[in-house]
């Protein structure tokens, strides 16, 4: 854990430690909210553990307690859930090691955890901010639906506290930053237009699938952007090879160092 510290910076541990206090109030809403609509406290601990994502949780819960069966509840669970398939592709890099180690992996793919390895452009810091990030949630999430189940007596009305709030606006400020790109602003719009237009139409779950329909909208690098590209890895790939000769010439003592790149 330690090593995972040390690799991360702080601004990024700060974020991380915001998204788990935002996740802590919703799980203690969840908690409280299944209790108190009189389900047995073990259900939203055993939905914490075993699916650990807290939209899918809230709908299954929500579709119990007005009256819906066990299918209908884990069908709705499995449609909000199909949105982290992609986000396991984006992931995949970081979860490397053992088939358990794989597997646990999986278990702490959200919302959260996809967004963080996305901020990091080196592979060591992704996979630090997945872990960190992942292991961190998992246990506050946990810890935060058993204390707001054994208070769901106590709390009532969740709701006028604004507690569901926090989670999309924690979520909000962790995009805002990627929207600087173009194209990745267009996509976002162009997501949002889609999924809000669907939303009265299609049931609760399919307008955040449907929002994915905004990627089309990306298009791809421009001319421009694509040259720059190009410019720099020449560039790069120039420089390590003069730096390359100059470490083979520097072993025979007084042979003369040439730079190619000088003569053309």
């Amino acid at each position: 854990m330690r090593s995972l510290l040390r690799t991360l910076e702080h601004a990024t541990l700060r974020d991380i430690a915001l998204v788990c206090l935002a996740d802590a109030l919703v799980g203690a809403s969840f908690g409280a909210i299944s209790v108190s609509g009189g389900l047995p406290l073990w259900v939203p601990v055993a939905l914490s553990v075993l699916v650990f994502a807290g939209g899918s949780q809230f709908a299954a819960v929500g579709v119990v307690l007005s009256g819906g069966g066990a299918l209908a509840a884990v069908a709705t669970g499995l449609v909000l859930n199909a949105r982290l398939l992609p986000f396991g592709f984006t992931v995949a890099d970081v979860l490397d090691g053992p088939w358990w180690r794989r597997l646990f992996g999986a278990q702490l793919i959200t919302d959260e955890t996809a967004a963080f390895v996305l901020r990091q452009d080196d592979g060591r810091r992704r996979r630090a901010a997945f872990w960190l990030c992942g292991l961190a949630l998992f246990v506050v999430w946990n810890v935060s639906v058993v204390l707001g189940a054994l208070a769901g007596g106590l709390i009532g009305d969740t709701d006028v506290l604004g507690l569901d709030a926090a989670f999309p606006a924690v979520l909000l400020a962790l995009v805002l930053p990627s929207l600087a790109d173009r194209r990745v602003r267009t996509a976002a719009v162009a997501g949002a237009v889609v999924a809000v237009a669907a939303t009265p139409f299609v049931p609760a779950g399919l307008p955040v699938l449907l929002a994915l329909v905004g990627l089309l909208f990306a298009g791809q690098p421009g001319g421009s952007e694509v040259r720059e590209a190009q410019d720099s890895r020449r560039s790069r790939e120039s420089r390590e090879s003069r730096e390359s000769r100059k470490g083979a010439s520097a072993e025979e003592p007084g042979a003369p160092v040439i730079d190619r790149e000088e003569i053309r």
